[in-house]
């Protein structure tokens, strides 16, 4: 039985298209049609989230390069599951059609090689925002409210209790 399974999430969230053979015979077919309603029709359905399984463990990079070992077990795995069916599942032969990356995937890829670099980014970043903010009054209360706004519009059991910036200011300049 040939069949193209679904797209299936590697272990790195790299989105994959499989396309995979199953080869397998009716050993018993009275076992096959009173243990099973419909032997080939589960047979593919658990190849298939036998294929989902095995594959959401790996990582695209060990998929591609051991697509053999991956076929073998999942071979003995569908042929261990078969075997009360009366059904002797022989080969399986597995190949990735295509692959996407998925959004997280791109962003693990656009970010920084060290952690250090990233530090260093995120703290310009908070440099030039303090700047702004401390150019003008109105930008500490603007920014208070919108993270008022943010606080509020999630679906939390948070409680806000909101502060004259003036009382604020008055320990800021304290220090």
């Amino acid at each position: 039985a040939r069949a193209a399974f679904p797209q299936v999430l590697t272990k790195d969230s790299v989105t994959v298209a499989v396309d995979a053979v199953v080869y397998y015979r009716i050993y018993n077919p009275v076992i096959a049609v009173t243990n099973v309603e419909d032997a080939d029709r589960s047979t593919r359905l658990l190849a298939a989230t036998t294929l989902r399984n095995v594959l959401g463990t790996k990582n695209l990079s060990e998929i591609l390069s051991e697509r053999e070992s991956i076929s073998n077990m999942m071979q003995n795995m569908l042929d261990d599951a078969t075997d009360p069916w009366g059904v002797k599942v022989e080969r399986v032969e597995t190949s990735a059609c295509r692959c996407s990356f998925s959004e997280r995937w791109r962003r693990r890829l656009r970010q920084p090689r060290s952690s250090g670099q990233g530090e260093q980014k995120a703290s310009r970043a908070l440099k030039e925002a303090a700047d702004v903010i401390n150019e003008s009054p109105f930008a500490l209360q603007l920014r208070y409210l919108q993270t008022l706004n943010t606080i509020s519009a999630e679906k939390n059991s948070t409680i806000i209790f909101p502060l004259p910036l003036e009382i604020l200011a008055h320990f800021m300049h304290k220090s």
